[in-house]
Formats: C-alpha cells, structure tokens, sequence
C-alpha cells in the first residue's frame, strides 16, 4: 500500500531533516564540515581498505623476513665464499668465525640505527612517508650489495640496507594497527609476523637452487619496490556519491594509501582524520561507532597535549603512565631476542653443527621454514581468541624446555641425539611463532600512548635490533667455545622470562588503542597494579564522559545519547570512578 502524495512529500522531508540534524550534530559537536570530510574520504573503504593496508604492511616485513634469512645461508655457499674468502671459517684463519657473524650482524646494527632516527623524524614526516623513505634506502641498499665486489663494500651495503628497514619495521606495525579495526587488529598485525617467517622460507629456498648469490640478494628489490610503489605513489580513483542537506552532487577524486587517524588528529587534519575513521569502520561519519572512536583519540591527544612534545614525555609518569610503558616495550623486544630465536634462525649453520651435509642443512633450512609458516598461521587464528599474556607464557615456557632438551641432547652428542635436535629446532619455531614472534611487534604497538607512540616503538624496535645484534654475534663464537651449554644459557634466558611477563605485561586484547590510556589511567589513580586493571571488565571504553573524566581531561565534543539530539557536556562535576 503506497503512501497518498502529501504522506510521500513527508516522509521525504524526514529524510532530509534526518540529513541535515546529523551534518548540523557534525558541525556542532567537532566543528566539522561534511563536505570537507566527504572531500577527504578514501577510496576504499571497509575490508577493501584494512586488505590494502595489511598488503603493504605485510610486504614490508616479508621484505624483513628475507632480508634476514638471505645471507645466513649464502655464508655457506661456494659462490659467495668464493668471493669473499674472508667468511670461509678454516682452521688456519679461526677468527673467519666472528667475521661470519659480524656480516650477518652488521644488517641489525644499520636496523639500530635507522630505528633510533625515527625518534626524531617518526612523527615529523607521518608513517606513510616514513615507510616510503626506509623503502627508498634499502631499494638503494639492495643495488650496493648486488654489485659487491669487495668484502668493505658488501658491510657498507648492509648497513645501508639495514638502516632503511629500521625505518621500515619501526613504523609499519604502528601504522598497521593504527589502521585496524580493535576487533581484527589481533590478526592483521599477526600476519605480519607470518609474512616475516614466510619472507625467511623465501630465502632459504632460492639459495637452495643453483642461481649465483647475487640473484638472491637481487630479489629483495621486488618486495622494496612493490611497497614503496603501493603505499608512495599508486593513487585510485572513485567515484562518491555524497548527500549534503538537501543537495546531491558527485565527487570525483584521488586517494592515495590513507595516513593514520591518529596522526591526523595529532597534526590538526580533523576532518581527514574523521574520513579515515569512517573508511575503516565502513561506516558514515554519523555512525556512533565512528564517533566513539573518534572521542577516544580526541581524548588521547588532549591526555598528551597537557604536556610539552619531547623525547622527556618518555619518562614520565601520572596518569600516562608513558615510562611504564616505554620500558615495557623495550624490554619485550629485548625478551623476543633473548629467547634465542636468532640461534635457530641460522638454520643452516646450526644444522650443519649437528652433523648434517651442505645440502642435506640446506634441505632441513626449507623444511624447517616452512613447517614455520604453518605454526604462524596457526597463531593467527588463536590471538583474537587467547589473551596476549597466555601466548606469551605459553612460548616460553615451550621455549625453554626445547633449549633444555637441546643440551641434554647436546652433551649426549650421537647420530640419534642428533636427529632428535633436528626436530627439537621445529618445536622450537612452533613455541615461537605461537608466543613472540608477530606478538611482538603487535604488543609494542599497543601499548604505546597515542603521543609517545612513534618514539616507544622506534625505542622498543632498537632494542630488537640491539640485541639481535647481540645473539647473532655470540652465537657463533658460544659454539665454539662452550658447545651444548650454549643451550642452557638460552634456557635460563626463557625461564626468566615467564615471571617478568606474569607480573609485570598488562593484557592488551580485545581493547582499543586509546582503551588502554584508559586502563593506565584507572591503574594510577586507584593505586592497583595495571595489570590487574586490564584484567577487569569495567573498564569506561574511551571516548565516553567516564573515561575523559578518569583521563582528567576535556575533549571539546559535546556528549548526548544516541539517537537524541546535542546537548551540552558538563563544564564541572566529581569523576566518577569505577573501584
């Protein structure tokens, strides 16, 4: 039954009230223009959007994966020991061993340093450009050590290279999981873990084939050129049908990779900012679930504008909690080295030390990689499901156990023992990849305060480049020199690990970035240990009066119920604090 014409015009009419109360809610409530946010909006929006992201992001650390896999096993190779006599390890030349090392560990030194600089120029060029300028340098970098012809030459190129993908891994995850709706942001930064595991496999592969050293090396220059091409440069174009008032009209425009909301707002670009949001959620820029998001970084930046911008805010303390959490990152990506993950990673060598040929090692490296990537995708679908905290529990208590095991096997030392280690290295992979290996990078970037996050994760990224530098370097000599026992000090570094975690590692899952200032907040005020806080389920979610109030600060947005019109926020009042 059809509406009479006057009973039409009406219902028509609603629609555009409806309209134009939510553009006039808009304008009110953030001063914001629709037509500017409509102007900003990308051009993908929705899983097509979160999709794009986790392509560039995830080529990035695949780029990672193989950079680090590559030359651990061409040290190996004829080729490459034939044209750089000076890694062949002979009993005429002993110290051959600590420059084997020192080449593989010079790539984390450059890391060190170009995630140290992002201290500096993180937050002053924005992830986007961050990332296309550490994907410049390593394409660079890459060139300098395909036409190496010297051993000098070779170092500089990987110093180089490694300074670029500082750059790289100390921004993508926090652009990834700034990018990421709380509800997925568990998996999608965990498969940048797996794309690191499935970059390693890469590499060990192509150097179990018989193209010269060089070409390995080379390859490295796809992953560099594919992500800096997509997230630099590779604009689309769409076409948007935009409802302002009464009025319609398109809107045809170009989007290029979408910087992050958070940024944004830190930089003043409100209304990109709120285009952004709406493209992640899918959702209009009217939707409830936007704006919530939006309030809670708004309260972010308010919590962090009360105090100067400098590298000092790192040691502060009050209701951010920014020290606290600063040194919870550093010393999570410290752990993730410690567990001796990097021992394992040089999978050739250390296969060859329990007795196995050139290629049989090289065989077991494949192998290994890809029993890897399966234990990877497996932890994928289980960290939306299980805490951070039990993951990281779980891993290294795995973890610690293997390396036990490895040293008994060590001192035993026949054919069986041997292969039973074979295995053991396998088990290790898989306690890994469950616990620390895309947790890391996922945890360190949650953890961080909206302000401080840029400096924490280059921080907590200098810490993984330190002391991967580190275990790469000892490795090698520990071998040589204590043998088996080089397991125990591994397992003991594992088993110090559950306590710090258990006591110390707030739960980060199921809460969004600026959820988490809240929880800080709460745990200063109340005088409880953060971690217990994170563990409540009272928790005010962000954005809302009760989490400004707990924040101590005043967003400039006025509240109302949904679906009521704008009313005024309350200029004063007690906080009310959930105890």
């Amino acid at each position: 039954m059809s509406l009479p014409s006057s009973g039409q015009e009406k219902h028509q009419l609603s629609i555009a009230e409806k309209a134009d109360l939510h553009y006039q809610e808009m304008k009110q409530q953030f001063g914001l223009d629709p037509a500017d946010i409509a102007a900003h909006a990308p051009s993908l929006r929705g899983r097509k959007l979160t999709a794009a992201v986790a392509f560039v992001a995830g080529t990035g650390f695949t780029l990672f994966g193989y950079d680090q896999g590559v030359m651990s096993s061409l040290l190996t190779g004829n080729q490459f020991e034939a044209s750089f006599p000076e890694v062949v390890v002979e009993a005429s030349h002993p110290n051959h061993a600590t420059l084997q090392s020192f080449t593989i560990a010079i790539y984390e030194a450059g890391c060190l340093f170009g995630a140290l600089s992002n201290l500096w120029v993180g937050d002053k060029l924005g992830r986007r450009r961050t990332i296309v300028v550490g994907g410049s340098i390593m394409i660079i970098g890459a060139i300098l050590q395909t036409t190496a012809f010297s051993f000098a030459q070779l170092i500089f190129a990987r110093i180089f290279t490694g300074y670029g993908n500082g750059l790289i891994t100390s921004t993508v995850p926090t652009y990834h999981a700034e990018l990421s709706p709380s509800a997925k942001r568990g998996r999608m930064i965990m498969m940048e873990g797996i794309l690191i595991v499935v970059g390693v496999t890469i590499a060990f592969f192509v150097n179990w084939s018989s193209a010269q050293w060089r070409v390995p090396i080379a390859l490295q220059l796809v992953f560099e050129i594919i992500m800096v091409t997509c997230i630099g440069f590779v604009s689309f174009i769409s076409r948007k049908n935009v409802h302002i008032s009464t009025n319609r009209f398109d809107l045809v425009h170009y989007a290029s990779f979408p910087e992050s909301p958070r940024w944004l707002v830190k930089r003043g670009r409100n209304a990109e900012a709120m285009a952004v949001i709406s493209a992640m959620e899918d959702k209009p820029p009217s939707d409830p679930e936007v704006r919530r998001t939006y309030y809670g970084i708004r309260e972010a930046v308010a919590v962090e504008t009360s105090s100067q911008g400098s590298l000092r805010e790192l040691t502060t303390g009050g209701r951010t909690q920014n020290f606290r959490r600063t040194v919870i990152a550093v010393v999570f990506m410290m752990m993730q080295q410690l567990t001796g993950i990097n021992l394992v990673t040089l999978w050739t060598i250390v296969f060859q030390r329990l007795g196995l040929s050139d290629v049989n090692a090289r065989i077991a490296s494949a192998a290994n990689g890809a029993e890897y990537v399966l234990a990877s995708i497996a932890a994928y679908y289980a960290i939306d499901y299980v805490g951070r905290r039990q993951l990281m529990l779980f891993g290294a208590i795995g973890q610690c156990i293997v390396m036990m095991l490895l040293a008994i096997l060590g001192y035993i030392n026949n054919t069986p023992a041997q292969i039973v280690s074979v295995v053991l290295l396998f088990g290790f992979n898989t306690f890994f990849a469950f616990g620390w290996l895309g947790l890391a990078w996922l945890y360190c970037a949650e953890v961080a305060g909206l302000r401080t996050r840029a400096p924490t994760n280059a921080l907590s990224t200098a810490s993984n480049w330190t002391f991967n530098f580190v275990v790469v370097m000892v490795v090698g000599p520990a071998f040589n020199n204590i043998s088996w026992r080089t397991y125990i000090v591994f397992a003991a570094m594992n088993a110090a690990i559950v306590p710090i975690v258990y006591f110390f590692f707030p739960e980060t899952g199921g809460r969004s970035l600026e959820d988490l200032d809240v929880v800080f907040a709460l745990a200063y005020i109340t005088g409880e240990d953060p971690v217990k806080t994170s563990l409540r389920k009272d928790v005010p979610l962000a954005g809302s009066r009760e989490a400004d109030e707990i924040l101590g600060v005043s967003t400039g947005v006025q509240y109302h119920p949904s679906g009521k019109p704008p009313t005024p926020s309350p200029s004063s009042g007690e906080a009310r604090i959930p105890v």
